[in-house]
């Protein structure tokens, strides 16, 4: 988005906690730097949850982020108790925010961390995963979430990797997923990246199981550039990433849409501090410097970047990062901000300066691709609740169904085989899935709904039902733990 100089409208909405007392550090020191920009404020979070709105946002609200295109955020309370869904969760995914944009950098020797040389950037998807939040509970004994990994939102978000390290003169980008185990879900988003990959030669590129990376990560995070990741383990490590640079409390975080995009503070509202002109703004006024950088007001963002940081070396800083020996003053939210404000025009003298490159438009668009590919039905998996049977008795139970073209092929609990020839020392819970297959050359959809019935009339509660498919001829389904 360029302004070409012209005012550019956003919206604002002050939160909760601390939320109002930040937001306001951060306006003053961005328009004490000249950023152009007209406010149009909001009201969400508590006390709109409160008056029974059960996302936190009121229905108006939607029209002021629509019209702006432009959403800075303070952080929000999520009253505790079922009914209230996550505001953050509910604005990216309505507005189509894909991209989750964290860099964490070293402030080495002024803010405390074992990674003076620590300076990357996750980039996490945003919309799938777990993060669906679809789930059901299915037994007494069991629950389910659904992890959903699209091709289309990984190519957008792995794209967008690339993209960022391009524009942003990055040299590596590095995928975590754990496809060891998770072969189809994770196993296609590491295959995805892998893809495109290729049409980024100049950009070096690795791969790494989530678990290992992420140790990687905290012991040597030097070692990574850019690194992407679906959305869970991007939540998780982007907090770690932040609080080894030295605080959660100093990051800023872009999500990226197409339409819409949200510029906040990685953390929360704080509420036991609100009020008392103690907290550090400095995440929020990161989240901003990457708003400005997102309208074309890079300029703006360079300067109040270079500000902060001539303030932390000065020794200026908040209680959350105060340490003597190294701070010269601890001072409160209004005057940190009023310190920022007073060195705009100024660069550190020891830690690198903070450089935007011009504003580009990342080529994100979807590649056309030939994605016709044949489907066939082979089999089907019942899931069903019974908390007092065993395999063998259940087996023995369900060859009397007599169903033609299915076949019982094997029976797991909770994804461990138990039957045939299970071992006696697996666990048992109240969840069973029994998986039929073709008795023959094809499973035909008619045989599904003979199946289901036979089962139902068997006395048999089922809970769940999931298709088994090939496409192409290559299995699309995973196997139970010891088939």
């Amino acid at each position: 988005m360029s302004t070409n100089g012209k005012r550019v409208p956003i919206t604002v909405a002050n939160g909760d906690g601390i939320g109002p007392e930040i937001m306001d550090a951060t306006l003053r020191i961005i328009q004490g730097a000249g950023a152009r920009i007209d406010i149009e404020m909001i009201e969400i979070g508590e006390a709109v949850y409160n008056r029974g709105v059960s996302n936190g946002i009121e229905p108006s609200a939607w029209d002021s982020l629509r019209r702006t295109k432009v959403f800075l955020k303070a952080p929000i309370t999520t009253p505790q108790g079922g009914g209230f869904k996550s505001l953050n969760v509910t604005v990216r995914k309505t507005l189509g925010m894909y991209a989750n944009v964290r860099p964490c950098a070293s402030l080495h020797p002024y803010v405390a961390t074992k990674h003076p040389k620590m300076d990357l950037v996750i980039v996490r998807e945003n919309e799938e995963d777990v993060y669906g939040g679809i789930e059901h509970r299915q037994t007494h004994d069991v629950v389910q979430c659904l992890k959903l990994i699209s091709r289309p939102g990984s190519e957008r978000i792995v794209r967008y990797a690339f993209e960022y390290a391009k524009a942003n003169n990055r040299k590596k980008v590095t995928c975590f997923s754990k496809d060891n185990i998770m072969k189809l879900t994770d196993g296609l988003f590491h295959k995805i990246f892998d893809e495109i990959a290729l049409d980024y030669p100049e950009i070096e590129n690795e791969h790494w199981i989530v678990d290992i990376g992420s140790a990687k990560l905290a012991d040597t995070p030097e070692a990574f550039d850019v690194l992407v990741m679906p959305n869970l383990y991007g939540d998780v490590l982007s907090d770690v990433a932040a609080q080894i640079t030295g605080s959660v409390g100093l990051a800023g975080s872009a999500n990226i849409g197409d339409h819409c995009s949200m510029f906040e503070a990685i953390h929360g509202s704080a509420p036991r501090r609100a009020g008392q002109n103690l907290a550090n703004p400095s995440g929020l006024m990161h989240g901003a410097l990457l708003m400005l950088v997102h309208i074309g007001q890079g300029d703006i963002a360079e300067l109040v970047h270079n500000a902060w940081l001539r303030t932390i070396e000065d020794g200026i800083h908040t209680y959350d990062i105060y340490k003597d020996g190294i701070s010269r003053e601890r001072v409160g939210t209004k005057e940190f901000a009023d310190a920022v404000i007073a060195r705009v025009g100024q660069k550190p003298q020891h830690l690198p300066a903070a450089h935007y490159a011009p504003h580009a438009k990342l080529d994100i668009d979807a590649r056309p691709q030939n994605r016709t590919s044949k489907k066939q039905l082979v089999g089907f998996d019942l899931f069903i609740d019974l908390p007092t049977g065993n395999p063998d008795a259940i087996a023995e139970r369900l060859a009397t169904l007599n169903v033609p073209g299915a076949k019982l092929t094997i029976i797991a609990n909770r994804g461990t085989k138990v039957w045939p020839n299970g071992d006696p020392d697996t666990f048992w819970s109240d969840h069973w899935v029994c998986r039929f297959e073709a008795d023959g050359s094809e499973f035909l959809p008619q045989t599904t709904i003979k199946l289901m019935q036979a089962m139902l009339e068997a006395g048999y509660d089922v809970v769940k039902s999931e298709g088994l498919y090939t496409f192409d001829g290559e299995r699309q389904y995973s196997f139970a733990q010891g088939q």
